[in-house]
């Protein structure tokens, strides 16, 4: 985003012959990017262009380096070669870093295809009447599971950007909502959404938004009611899902678990996806309902959970609903040897 002007600054103004300097004299200018945008951009960018840091670099460097790409270093093209650099080719600081920009980037993905698609489903209606965005009914859903489940203290775990923290703050029977998220930026647009710097007392000591990557174990997550993962395991790189499920089932182990991802079966009722193709771009896999079935009976049992299964928006009699829901309840016996 910047325009860059770089002019070779000469060794000896008085005697040109001797050719140019090692130094330029550069000028940054942009349109839409700020000054402090641009001292981020420095803060990572000159240590590694100049490919050494002259102290000891621990694993504080990430969260630095976490802090001052957020925004641009998650999609830059050479987004690899600026981690390795940064972090003076320390691999397991390297890769800490990678995984970390990759959750970000997909918590950071632009959202409007999904919705694109989620807005246009609904079920067959009379003409006068507005469909039900799929959104919609899977909040309702989620929120639903939750009710029946009896659960009062919940996890929004890769919360976005609120939409479902703000629909479950409107019923008082959940006390404590609590949206995790890796991205600060969608945690900020949330705060946003939510209007915390406005909420009464009352209000705002039912809800907290946290940063947290669902592929650590996290000990602030222990103990919730229930926890709900709603179009988030779609993003992960299948390698990356065993650290997912146990940081969510074998360490948080929230007595129920509401899992929501795409049908990709049911992806050829929509005309304007074409053939092959899957709803949104970050996402890595999509299911068929056989394939989520297996997973998310492999999941219960490797981990003490029981499982059932519900469809999300219209059930196409040949391919199934547009999303698959699962939800875990955790066994009583399993939870008594944990404890």
């Amino acid at each position: 985003g910047w325009r860059v002007d770089a002019e070779p600054v000469p060794l000896d103004t008085e005697f040109p012959q001797w050719g140019d300097s090692r130094y330029v004299r550069l000028v940054l200018a942009s349109e839409t990017l700020t000054l402090a945008e641009a001292l981020r951009h420095l803060y990572v960018l000159l240590p590694v262009l100049d490919d050494a840091k002259h102290y000891w670099v621990s694993a504080d460097e990430v969260d630095k380096l976490l802090r001052a790409g957020e925004g641009w270093l998650p999609g830059h093209p050479e987004q690899q070669l600026i981690t390795s650099r940064y972090l003076s080719r320390r691999w397991s600081l390297t890769r800490q870093a990678r995984e970390a920009l990759e959750l970000v980037r997909l918590a950071e993905a632009d959202d409007s295809e999904v919705e694109e698609i989620d807005n246009a489903v609904g079920e067959e209606t009379e003409a006068e009447e507005k469909p039900t965005p799929l959104a919609v009914r899977r909040r309702a859903a989620i929120v639903g599971a939750l009710r029946a489940a009896g659960a009062a203290r919940v996890l929004d775990l890769g919360c976005g950007q609120g939409q479902l923290v703000q629909e479950l703050l409107k019923d008082i029977r959940f006390t404590e909502i609590v949206g995790v998220d890796v991205s600060v930026r969608a945690l900020t647009i949330a705060a946003r959404r939510l209007k915390l710097d406005r909420m009464g007392e009352r209000q705002a000591s039912r809800v907290q938004l946290m940063q947290g990557s669902l592929a650590y174990t996290d000990k602030r997550l222990k103990g919730y009611d229930a926890a709900v993962l709603s179009e988030v395991i779609e993003h992960l790189d299948l390698p990356r899902l065993p650290a997912l499920e146990y940081a969510v089932f074998g360490h948080a182990r929230p007595r129920t678990v509401v899992v929501t991802t795409p049908n990709v079966e049911y992806n050829v009722r929509w005309e304007t996806l074409p053939a092959g193709h899957v709803r949104h771009g970050d996402h890595r896999f999509e299911w068929t309902r056989a394939e989520f079935r297996a997973w998310a009976t492999d999941v219960a049992e490797r981990h003490g959970y029981d499982v059932e299964f519900a469809p999300v928006g219209p059930d196409d009699p040949e391919v199934g609903p547009p999303t698959q829901l699962a939800l875990f309840t955790i066994r009583a016996e399993k939870e008594a040897k944990a404890a």
